[in-house]
């Protein structure tokens, strides 16, 4: 009992107490925070399969998704890699890439965010503080009462508005340095005027103090701000997520001990080894082995590319079927994958400079107002001859002209017709994607994966004797390729041969002994045959003639209604693909599209969209791959669907969140209603002003008067923009 109740004596030292712990904590081997991209998870069944198949391996300490971001964080011992943990999820069905912790922390930070959000909770706490003395004012009080709930009002508002309004301030500042006039250069002048003249009244004793408008002002445009910083963080730099895509490390070889070391510690002539199923790390050329590759997410072809001794290989491919040793020729910031990521940020520059509606409103807006103030001001002192009536004008005409009908023009359309196309599953992630879509005259679709759903369907399989199919289904079933795994698919419910010897030859497929007799499926070369223009494998059982399985690749749904819809509406539609010349134009033959570029590289992509626009079109660019992110930057406004690579919809400045693609067409409709309703909001925003002006002018704008007119511009415009549902 003593001992239980005996408590140890504080060490003098507290580095000394904290030692033993700290000893033990670097004794133990560190946890490894491993990252991965899962671009294919959609719910929340999505969420806890992928959970289960992490937290079921062993050594895995924890596994969180962010159905959001499309990630999963583990925490997981240090003999755990993210290759085990990819072969795990596949397994289980879901696709799943590793992502550089390193990189994406930077991206993470959202001290922005933050900032904001503490600055508008200032600026709502003093506000209603405020207004409930302003209730006492507004309902009668005079003399010494209305003076002290002035002073109270004054104690409460000039630390919160110095505090709450700096975004403004910092904004206005900057662009009156560069010599130009912003929509915070009119606010920052209403807010410090207002309080200005408000404590000259309140000293003086006078009737009319504007602190309660002044910092609600402060609030509402503080929570529109902050609205506007979550809507752009959501969509996370393109480059940056390219560059966490890169693979993090390498098996590099060196007198035939493998070593992993990572990608910045590689140099040109050096040797990697690439796992099957692992992602190459570098660009270079394969020096020994034999497997294929699949292309798919770089260049879009849809046949994975054979890979022998003299091949060259680029980092982002995926290495199918066997062990390569690659010499790198470049690695890192020199590799194909990281210039692919140099052109999304050239893009994303490019299209940052797009004006908005509201700015070019702002343009002619801001200096309107100041004119207006100024006139104002000048014509009551010249009148009066009193500083002080002539001040309170201006502050009451820049206050009544605030620019919160101006300010929400643009938001509430944006977000009546948000929701209009979320509900028929589109999500738009960039504030000005509306604006830039209904200005649309050139939709650029890929093909894989976009058109199309980028999964071989094999066709013709009724053409196959019982034995054969049943063959082929053994065979297909021995192999990871992605045409044998869609095979064995089709041939799903037969009953497979029983198959002696089977092995997987890298590079060219797979072969047994069936009865004695050698049975192999794979490439046209390897059975003899002639390869012909269309997505194949082969089987041949013994000296018979090959058989061709033939593969399709099945047409997204809503594909076809989404391109009538866009040719009714007389916009030029094109078909850009990575794939070989003749698998597009079969395509484009069969769903309508007469302008085709085949066999294009990422770059060619980014350079035929660069080339449209340069010529006057505005471009929609469609995709989802990797070779897609700078074309989908470039464009003027772009989409992808939510199957996509995690970069890819991170470039979109839209987001498809099903398969079909249907909603394109309605969104490009619902995008022309909106522009209609802003230059709306914009008139009724005008003509506001002008019914208001004089009344601010005339000097009979009181702060309770100038509170009704600005809700009631608001509310007009709002229900305008409701309109849109």
């Amino acid at each position: 009992m003593t001992a239980s109740l005996t408590h140890p004596r504080p060490a003098a030292c507290p580095a000394c107490n904290a030692a033993p712990a700290a000893e033990a904590l670097a004794a133990k081997p560190v946890d490894a925070r491993l990252m991965l991209s899962l671009p294919g998870i959609h719910c929340a069944g999505c969420i806890s399969g992928v959970e289960r198949a992490l937290e079921g391996v062993a050594g895995v300490r924890a596994a969180r998704v962010n159905l959001t971001l499309k990630r999963a964080a583990v925490e997981a011992g240090p003999e755990i890699t993210a290759g085990d943990l990819v072969a795990v999820l596949d397994r289980a069905g879901y696709e799943a890439h590793e992502l550089d912790p390193g990189v994406l922390a930077a991206t993470e930070a959202d001290k922005g965010a933050r900032d904001l959000l503490m600055r508008l909770a200032v600026a709502g706490f003093a506000m209603m503080n405020v207004m409930l003395l302003s209730v006492a004012v507004w309902s009668g009080a005079e003399g010494v009462t209305r003076d002290l709930m002035h002073w109270v009002s004054a104690a409460i508002v000039l630390p919160a508005i110095v505090f709450t309004g700096q975004p403004f301030y910092v904004n206005a500042w900057s662009a009156l340095r560069a010599g130009r006039l912003n929509m915070d250069v009119p606010i920052t002048l209403a807010i410090l005027l207002a309080v200005a003249t408000s404590l000259y009244e309140t000293i003086m004793s006078g009737e009319h103090a504007y602190f309660d408008a002044a910092i609600a002002l402060t609030f509402f445009l503080l929570a529109g701000r902050y609205l506007d910083y979550r809507t752009r963080a959501t969509a996370r730099s393109a480059a940056q997520e390219l560059a966490a895509l890169e693979v993090p490390r390498a098996i590099r070889l060196r007198d035939g001990v493998e070593e992993t070391v990572g990608i910045a510690d590689l140099a040109p002539g050096d040797v990697v080894l690439v796992r099957p199923g692992g992602r190459i790390p570098v660009d270079g050329t394969v020096t020994q082995g034999k497997s294929e590759i699949d292309r798919a997410l770089m260049t879009g072809e849809s046949l994975p590319a054979y890979a022998g001794p003299g091949s060259a290989v680029s980092a982002g491919e995926v290495n199918l079927t066997g062990p390569l040793r690659v010499e790198v020729t470049a690695a890192g910031k020199d590799s194909s994958l990281h210039r692919i990521a140099d052109l999304v940020a050239i893009a994303e520059s490019g299209r940052s400079r797009y004006t908005s509606l509201a700015d070019q409103a702002a343009k002619l807006y801001a200096p309107g107002v100041h004119i207006m103030a100024a006139l104002a001001a000048v014509g009551w002192y010249l009148y009066t001859f009193d500083l002080r009536i002539s001040l309170n004008i201006a502050a009451a005409v820049l206050i009544i002209t605030c620019p919160c009908a101006l300010g929400l023009a643009v938001p509430a359309v944006t977000t009546a017709a948000s929701g209009r196309l979320f509900r028929k599953g589109m999500l738009i992630k960039h504030g000005t994607a509306m604006e830039r879509l209904a200005e649309v005259d050139t939709v650029v679709f890929d093909k894989t994966g976009t058109l199309t759903l980028g999964i071989p369907q094999p066709v013709g399989l009724e053409g196959l004797s019982d034995a054969q199919a049943r063959v082929a289904l053994a065979l297909a079933q021995g192999s990871s390729h992605p045409l044998a795994q869609a095979l064995a698919a089709g041939l799903a419910g037969r009953e497979a041969e029983a198959l002696d010897g089977l092995r997987e030859v890298p590079g060219y497929g797979v072969e047994a002994m069936w009865n004695a007799t050698p049975v192999r499926l794979g490439r046209a070369a390897w059975v003899g045959a002639e390869a012909p223009d269309v997505t194949a494998t082969f089987l041949q059982i013994g000296d018979a003639e090959p058989v061709a399985l033939t593969f399709t690749d099945s047409l997204r749904p809503g594909a076809r209604e989404a391109l009538e819809g866009l040719k009714r509406a007389g916009l030029r539609v094109m078909l850009v693909s990575g794939d070989t010349r003749g698998a597009v134009r079969r395509f484009a033959d069969e769903i309508g599209i007469e302008e085709v570029l085949a066999e294009a590289l990422p770059a060619e992509k980014a350079a035929r969209i660069a080339a449209l626009s340069e010529d006057g079109a505005k471009v929609l660019m469609v995709g989802d791959g990797l070779n897609d992110t700078a074309a989908l930057a470039a464009a003027h406004v772009s989409i992808s669907p939510a199957s996509a690579l995690d970069a890819a919809r991170v470039a979109s400045d839209m987001v498809l969140l099903g398969q079909d693609l249907s909603p394109i067409a309605d969104a490009f409709e619902t995008a022309v209603k909106a522009r209609k309703r802003i230059r709306e909001n914009f008139s009724i925003a005008t003509v506001y002003n002008i019914v208001a002006v004089p009344f601010a002018v005339a000097g009979f704008a009181t702060p309770l008067a100038a509170a009704l007119a600005m809700s009631a511009s608001s509310i007009t415009v709002s229900l305008n923009a409701l309109r849109l549902k």
